[in-house]
């Protein structure tokens, strides 16, 4: 069993500053966060916060791919061994929660409230949070449409088309009522399985076999 390397003194700060970052971000906004409050927060001085990101706008990039990123990587495991049961419906109901559970958190919603609200200065922003947020999970989701395909468990001959209309139906309502009603709107874990329920009945009515 390999064990995981410690973290160098120069990755611990970069951790660190990334963490002071995302505090300070997700509070004040991009322009009410100063590097010398983020250089305070994070223990470093402001020289080191410019030796790792470089900019301010190249700190905020990056937490975004991180923060996204991070959040995608929890899908991945259910995507190794899609339905290995056959039964594609359980899947797609898990997948459905799994993705909702991950996304709809106050944390990240406030994060896609941000950087919609930096778009028009800094439209590398949400262009981070796109690729690493929706486009990675309908990308890694038509693999596995794709797979289901051939295994005889789904009729799909455009596996991102399908991957896309999955993902739009189990995230739209929710998403949708969250950006614009607050972290409040946030459904219940028992909502979020009933929706889940509903969309992929939905979903298998087109591409089901």
């Amino acid at each position: 069993m390999a064990v995981a390397k410690a973290p160098t003194q120069s990755e611990r700060k970069h951790l660190a500053m990334l963490a002071a970052a995302e505090q300070l971000f997700l509070r004040h906004g991009y322009l009410g966060t100063s590097m010398d409050e983020l250089a305070e927060l994070s223990q470093v001085s402001k020289q080191t916060v410019y030796a790792h990101f470089g900019s301010k706008k190249a700190l905020f990039v990056e937490l975004v791919s991180s923060m996204t990123g991070g959040a995608g990587d929890g899908l991945h495991d259910l995507d190794e061994m899609p339905a290995p049961d056959g039964d594609v419906a359980g899947f797609l109901e898990r997948y459905a929660v799994d993705e909702l559970s991950v996304v709809m958190t106050p944390r990240l919603l406030q994060l896609r409230r941000l950087v919609i609200g930096e778009v028009g200065r800094f439209p590398e922003l949400a262009t981070a949070l796109y690729e690493n947020g929706p486009d990675r999970a309908i990308r890694s989701l038509a693999e596995v449409m794709t797979s289901l395909a051939e295994r005889g468990l789904l009729a799909v001959d455009q596996p991102l088309e399908a991957a896309t209309t999955f993902n739009w139906l189990v995230m739209g309502a929710p998403m949708n009522e969250a950006m614009l009603l607050g972290d409040g709107a946030i459904p219940e874990p028992a909502v979020l399985r009933r929706h889940a329920a509903h969309v992929t009945r939905v979903f298998l009515a087109a591409y089901g076999v």
